[in-house]
């Protein structure tokens, strides 16, 4: 596994999300680049049933990728810090029985999927992201694969986003490596999905799609 970074790219107006799918796998392709198959990302949220008092609730975030079958990864937010856990399927199991605890936030569940595909190192996945089926925007993933330092490889990053995605890509690097002091350490799977959980909530806060994004 390669360092991976992962960009919103708004809806132009007029075009539906399907539209807009389909128009930067026509890029894709005009780079040469070749589908190989689909990909999912999830992500469902578990709020503490019981709060003390002075005590903000206690949130679990179970996410799961098609990248990572055989994991599931979650993160308990205390309201302080973010505790990352990477387990086996026996997890959800674990949850459905911490339910007098724990109750899910259905009306919140997010999840990203669309085509992946391949192109020389790099490996792309253009996200249709939706909550609870609602359409809520694109989230384009792209990994480098021959890298595992951040640092090492953000501008070589940048201009391949740049290029495909245009002005939409900043020049500085992603905030999440920097918050997480990040920018220098060995990229992990774990990095990808609290990459996804940063971008989920983003999206849970739209109370409205911006301008050009139907699906």
């Amino acid at each position: 596994m390669g360092v991976t970074i992962l960009q919103p790219y708004l809806v132009p107006e007029n075009k539906t999300g399907a539209q807009t799918i389909e128009a930067l796998t026509k890029q894709l392709t005009a780079l040469g680049a070749v589908q190989a198959g689909h990909f999912l990302v999830d992500c469902e949220t578990y709020m503490s049933s019981i709060q003390q008092i002075g005590n903000p609730p206690k949130t679990v975030h179970v996410l799961h990728s098609s990248e990572h079958p055989a994991s599931v990864f979650s993160i308990l937010d205390t309201g302080t810090k973010q505790i990352p856990l990477v387990a086996d399927g026996l997890f959800d199991l674990l949850m459905l029985k911490m339910t007098p605890h724990y109750t899910s936030k259905k009306q919140t569940k997010t999840e990203s999927k669309g085509p992946r595909f391949e192109l020389g190192d790099f490996l792309i996945k253009l996200g249709s992201v939706t909550m609870s089926q609602s359409f809520k925007g694109i989230l384009v993933e792209v990994e480098y694969r021959p890298c595992i330092l951040p640092v090492s490889c953000w501008e070589l990053m940048r201009e391949f986003l740049q290029g495909f995605l245009g002005n939409c890509v900043p020049n500085t690097i992603p905030s999440y490596f920097t918050n997480h002091n990040r920018i220098n350490e060995i990229y992990q799977p774990l990095d990808t999905i609290q990459q996804y959980l940063e971008h989920f909530t983003n999206y849970r806060k739209q109370t409205t799609p911006a301008v050009g994004m139907r699906q």
